[in-house]
């Protein structure tokens, strides 16, 4: 389903023990002893955003109720697409890729810290991303934001300036080759976009 422009859930403390089926203290507990992440208010009351709680759910096998959990289980943003590479390869990429789908939300990041932060604050739907980007380990960070409920499960593409099949990273969607052909590009992006959970005005 897609995500559009919903507001972000956040659940009380209070909340989370209903969810979880234990008394508020426990929940308190949890938030104090570092197991479940919180922020407080003004107030001094705990608030925790649907990402962290279905997280800490996940972590430790918990269940709860499917609507709960289609509340708490916040879907990557598929109009939004990130393309992560170096900026002029990226400004060129983009430039192009608007002109394919004008309707999408074309996000860039330069560097793994803005990959970082962008993945976060935005959840692409699908990522592009350059595997000659310095400064971090790709299958590492390919693992971690595909088995992480709160980056939304995104679609991502390895951009490859030598495509070895026994190298690449084993958790990404597709890996194309440097220079890209536009034309398979937008093709797997198209049949992407056309599954019923995803379907977006591309």
């Amino acid at each position: 389903m897609p995500k559009g422009g919903r507001r972000v859930r956040i659940f009380s403390a209070l909340e989370v023990a209903n969810i979880c089926g234990v008394v508020n203290q426990t929940a308190i507990n949890w938030i104090r002893s570092g197991h479940l992440k919180a922020f407080t208010t003004p107030g001094g009351q705990y608030r925790i955003y649907a990402k962290d709680l279905a997280t800490f759910l996940d972590k430790r096998g918990m269940s709860a109720s499917g609507d709960v959990l289609q509340d708490i289980m916040e879907n990557a943003n598929w109009n939004t697409l990130l393309i992560a590479m170096e900026q002029y390869q990226n400004d060129q990429l983009k430039a192009d890729m608007e002109l394919i789908f004008p309707k999408q939300t074309i996000v860039q990041a330069f560097d793994w810290f803005e990959v970082g932060i962008k993945v976060i604050e935005k959840k692409p739907g699908i990522i592009l991303l350059d595997d000659t980007l310095p400064g971090v380990d790709v299958n590492k960070f390919i693992h971690i934001v595909k088995n992480d409920n709160a980056f939304g499960k995104p679609f991502i593409c390895i951009l490859s300036e030598f495509y070895n099949k026994e190298a690449s990273p084993a958790q990404a969607d597709l890996v194309f080759t440097k220079p890209i052909d536009m034309s398979i590009l937008e093709t797997e992006i198209r049949n992407f976009y056309r599954a019923p959970d995803r379907a977006v005005n591309a």
